[in-house]
Formats: structure tokens, C-alpha cells, sequence
């Protein structure tokens, strides 16, 4: 099955590159651009596309504006922030908003291809720096595990540890839908838009070691 894929970027040069990119890969299509990040936010809403790349600097409503309020209405749609300088501050502020991944701009076509895959199959991808800047600097709502249930805990744990929708299916033997059906029940109970901010609340609360996270 193919996945869809949204371009939101101010720089038409970026939009042609990235669009020539992910031509090349069978199992991405690009239905749409955006040049800007209310342009981004009215083409997810009439294409709900599975990924959207998002540029995080962007007139009108910047990119972390943007994916908010993506994440917001289209919980299925998953967003990769895009930047041009691995900043701290954009990156945490990425996170915050629900992507669930961020690469820098000149990351080799191969490596973003796989990114989006990855995206689309719920994957969460941290590097371990990141892991553990996201764990100290992004405030996660203050729930008590407790609230999960158990199946859900376990979902959570797999998440947290960069598992695919499919892969948890696998080892939980439960379909992919289900497992699509716990994730929201999971971020709808800690109050959060991603599972990279479900991985956080899961480092933070000791349901799984920092280093897996």
C-alpha cells in the first residue's frame, strides 16, 4: 500500500527536491505541497495524507503551529519536522507540538524514505542525545500509569522502544487494528498528540529505562 505523503515547505527549491526524492521510492506518493504552514494545515485536511514532512520555519503559521494543529484534527496523519540546523529548541519544540520524528534538510534521500516509512508504521525514532533532551526539557501531563490497563501499558513499553504497529502486534498476537485502537486510547489518557510523547511519558514514569526510550 502506498503512502501518502504532504510536502509543506516555503522554498519551492526544497519542494521540487524533496518531490523528486520520493518519486523515486515505489511505495511513497506525494499528494500535495504547501507553502506555508495554514496552506499545510487546509491540504492535510482535504488530502489527510499518512505523513506529512513540515518545514518548522514557515510565514502565516509556522511549522510547529501547523503540526499542532495537525496532530489535533487528523490523529492519523503523522508529521516529520524538517529543519535546516538541528536546534534544540525547535526540536523540543516539534515534539511538543505531536511529530513524531524531525530530520535535518540535507538527510541523504535513502535515510528519508526510510524515515516516512517508519512514520506511517508508528515508529518512533529518537537518537539517544535526543532521547534524553526530550526526556529532561518536554513536560508530560502528570497521570499515574495506573490509569492505563495492563494491555495498554504493554503497548506503551513497545512504543517506547521504537516498535512498528505491525511489530507489536506480533509479539502481543493482537491485530494491527487493535493495536492502532490502544494507541489512541493511550494518548487520549495521558493527554498527549504523538507516541513520541507517549515514549517520553514513558521514560519519565519508569515504565521503561531512559537508554530504550
Amino acid at each position: 500500500m502506498t503512502i501518502r505523503v504532504l510536502i509543506a515547505d516555503d522554498h519551492s527549491v526544497v519542494r521540487q527536491g524533496l518531490r523528486m526524492f520520493l518519486a523515486l521510492d515505489p511505495e511513497l506518493e506525494v499528494v500535495g505541497e504547501a507553502e506555508d504552514g495554514g496552506q499545510a494545515l487546509n491540504r492535510a485536511r482535504e488530502l489527510r495524507p499518512d505523513v506529512v514532512l513540515m518545514d518548522m520555519l514557515m510565514p502565516v503559521m509556522d511549522g510547529v503551529a501547523a503540526t499542532e494543529a495537525i496532530r489535533g484534527e487528523l490523529p492519523d496523519t503523522e508529521v516529520i519536522a524538517l529543519t535546516s540546523v538541528l536546534d534544540d529548541s525547535s526540536v523540543v519544540g516539534a515534539v511538543k507540538a505531536g511529530a513524531i520524528g524531525y530530520l535535518l534538510k540535507d538527510t541523504e534521500a535513502a535515510e528519508l524514505c526510510r524515515a516516512i516509512k517508519a512514520a506511517a508504521a508508528g515508529q518512533v525514532q529518537l537518537s539517544p542525545q535526543a532521547a534524553a533532551r526530550l526526556v529532561r526539557e518536554v513536560r508530560t501531563p502528570d497521570v499515574a500509569p495506573t490509569s492505563l490497563s495492563e494491555r495498554e501499558t504493554q503497548v506503551l513499553r513497545l512504543i517506547a522502544r521504537g516498535k512498528a504497529n505491525k511489530e507489536i502486534a506480533a509479539e502481543l498476537t493482537i491485530g494491527e487494528k487493535t493495536v492502532k485502537t490502544h494507541v489512541s486510547s493511550i494518548l487520549n489518557k495521558l493527554g498527549v498528540q504523538s507516541r513520541t510523547q507517549a515514549a517520553i511519558y514513558a521514560a519519565q514514569s519508569g515504565l521503561v529505562p531512559l537508554e530504550s526510550a
